[in-house]
């Protein structure tokens, strides 16, 4: 007969059968947990306004006020004419053909010049990114002519051209090409050199660097140049239409400053700002289709 010495506290004897370690484990689901909310901006949570009635509101303000100052008398009319006046002015234009006709002459001046602008500026850009022999003989010429105010090149042209619609085209063109070769040549240049190298150790060949890597990787610089060129081609064809044109949105204002007409003024302004943005939109537009590739910060 055995005597047991445990303490009288101490756990009795299992009469289960089971050891402590093989006791049941409590219910793995547990208690259930919360459900997890999406963290929310707090710029998100304001109240959202339609981006389109953001960017109209200024310059619906800006017309509010214009309007105003005309009907008080605070701009006299033969300063600046009103907005209503100008709209009417503007319908009158339209109606018996004017402008219409204006703008169509200006459109192709516009397309011939950035048409050869483009070919020029962009062929000499790759000529000099992509060789350096291209560079040496390419690159210091057009940085000199760079300089030259090609406004200053008008008269020369007229002696060269004549006074038709060459000179013209060729100011507009002249314009174009410098700030499309420019932003073309950094784009090229500015290829990361990693991602050639990666591309000739894929087996890539020269062309298939170029068409591949290169050119890709120069497209938004290219695109941003071409943005920049679209404003200098508006600016240059204001130039030239006011040198010895006898048609275009130049040559009404030309015949509204002789006759001091103010509306007439503005609206060919208005239409040349028109314009201006419509293709500013058309290469933006280009820009969101190809290059999708490029995640892009598009602001809070």
């Amino acid at each position: 007969m055995s005597i047991s010495h445990a303490p009288p506290d101490s756990p009795g004897p299992d009469i289960s059968g089971t050891s402590n370690s093989e006791a049941p484990a409590p219910d793995a689901a547990g208690p259930a947990s919360p459900a997890l909310q999406p963290v929310v901006p707090a710029s998100a949570r304001r109240t959202r306004v339609p981006r389109w009635l953001r960017r109209t509101t200024g310059p619906l303000l800006l017309l509010a006020l214009w309007q105003v100052l005309s009907a008080t008398g605070v701009l006299a009319a033969d300063v600046l004419a009103s907005p209503g006046r100008i709209a009417q002015v503007g319908w009158d234009l339209v109606a018996d053909g004017s402008l219409p006709s204006a703008m169509a002459t200006s459109l192709r001046r516009v397309a011939f010049g950035l048409l050869f602008g483009t070919v020029i500026g962009t062929g000499l850009a790759l000529l000099s990114g992509l060789f350096r022999t291209g560079e040496d003989l390419v690159d210091a010429p057009v940085q000199m002519l760079r300089t030259v105010p090609f406004v200053g090149l008008i008269p020369l042209f007229i002696i060269w051209f004549g006074i038709g619609e060459t000179p013209k085209i060729a100011i507009i063109t002249l314009g174009v090409t410098f700030p499309l070769y420019l932003n073309v040549y950094a784009g090229i240049r500015g290829v990361d050199a990693q991602l050639i190298e990666a591309g000739e150790s894929l087996g890539l060949s020269r062309w298939g660097l170029v068409r591949h890597v290169v050119l890709p990787g120069a497209l938004p610089g290219a695109l941003t140049g071409l943005r920049y060129s679209l404003g200098i081609a508006w600016l240059a064809l204001v130039f030239a239409e006011q040198v010895n044109a006898d048609a275009g949105i130049g040559f009404l204002m030309v015949q509204a400053r002789d006759f001091l007409r103010t509306d007439v003024i503005v609206v060919c302004l208005i239409l040349y700002a028109f314009l201006g943005l419509l293709a500013d939109f058309i290469v933006r537009s280009l820009e969101r289709l190809l290059l999708q590739w490029r995640p892009t910060f598009t602001g809070r």
